[in-house]
């Protein structure tokens, strides 16, 4: 895939603060970014917006978590293949074995706001650079 331009991500997270820099930081590099503040107001999005190929959730969320979110997504016919990335700050191992288990692109700490997320949010610009999708010739 050639650049990010327009392509389309969700981010959820219950910390408006994190939401805001995500956007600011993958929309400088052109791309949509949707915000939810939980599992439930992100299924509604997924349901009634054009679909994002890529989630970056929270695991730590009220109403449903990322968790549950990724259940919800892996079970639907529609979202199963939604590529989703986790960024939390959940170090527990029994988090990451389940987001591993639903098939998450990759599992990131917020360890700290400055060269930590800088990475993670690098990474996930050039995963979406580098990686083919279908439907996109």
């Amino acid at each position: 895939m050639p650049g990010a331009s327009g392509q389309v991500i969700l981010a959820v997270d219950d910390s408006a603060s994190m939401r805001q820099m995500v956007r600011y930081t993958l929309e400088g590099a052109g791309y949509k970014v949707v915000q939810a503040a939980d599992g439930v107001e992100a299924l509604e999005i997924l349901k009634t917006f054009p679909r994002p190929y890529l989630i970056i959730t929270d695991i730590n969320m009220p109403r449903m978590n990322g968790i549950e979110l990724l259940r919800h997504i892996r079970a639907s016919e529609e979202l199963r293949d939604s590529i989703v990335f986790v960024l939390t700050t959940s170090n527990g191992e029994q988090d990451k074995i389940d987001a591993y288990n639903l098939n998450v692109a990759g599992y990131m700490l917020k360890s700290d706001m400055g060269t930590s997320f800088t990475r993670a949010i690098g990474l996930i610009d050039n995963y979406w650079k580098v990686v083919e999708f279908p439907g996109t010739d």
